[in-house]
């Protein structure tokens, strides 16, 4: 699959793959969210916010390479991801975090 166009999916579900480059603290304000920031091509990034209190933290490190599924929103700094989980209610088919061999969703 390639690439979106990032700036111009606002809003849309998008598919990357990319390698960790920076793990920031949660962020436990409301639902309890995993934060790590990806590298993608071009050396462009996003943000991902994984809902911790919906699926399984997944247990990253500092250059591992992930595929990520989710809900994208522009930002001055390229972006961020979330809804990376299966949907409670059923209705959307959900993203995902893909590390090594296992989905976390």
């Amino acid at each position: 699959m390639s690439e979106p166009d990032i700036k111009g999916d606002d809003g849309s579900w998008i598919e990357v793959t990319g390698f960790v480059r920076r793990l920031i603290s949660d962020d436990n304000d409301g639902s309890r969210h995993q934060r790590f920031i990806i590298e993608i091509t071009n050396r462009r990034t996003l943000l991902i916010a994984h809902n911790i209190d919906l699926a399984e933290r997944v247990p990253l490190g500092m250059g591992d390479r992930v595929r990520v599924r989710g809900m994208y929103e522009w930002n001055e700094l390229g972006g961020l991801v979330h809804w990376t989980h299966r949907d409670p209610h059923g209705v959307e088919d959900g993203g995902y975090v893909r590390y090594r061999t296992r989905m976390f969703e």
